[in-house]
């Protein structure tokens, strides 16, 4: 099962869970399943059908590229990070 590491300022919505094992094979079926599970997360990660602009999403030690339909293995890390920008 995917494990999920809840960034702090989500942790509200987990009661202070620091990380969750949640079923999903592509990112949007793990937010669907965060979100059934804690109310609120999918409003504060996604904007429609997209991941929000500024978010991206780490599978393991790799950027996601696809969004939402970014693949999740049954062992994948998932960490939803403020996209850096520079120049």
């Amino acid at each position: 099962m995917p494990r999920v590491f809840i960034p702090p300022q989500l942790r509200s919505l987990t009661n202070d869970l620091t990380e969750v094992d949640i079923t999903g094979t592509n990112v949007r079926q793990v937010i669907d399943a965060l979100d059934a599970k804690h109310p609120g997360i999918r409003s504060r990660l996604c904007e429609g059908d997209e991941l929000k602009p500024g978010l991206t999403v780490a599978i393991g030690r790799r950027m996601g590229t696809l969004g939402l339909l970014e693949k999740v293995d049954e062992n994948s890390e998932v960490h939803f990070l403020p996209a850096i920008g520079g120049g």
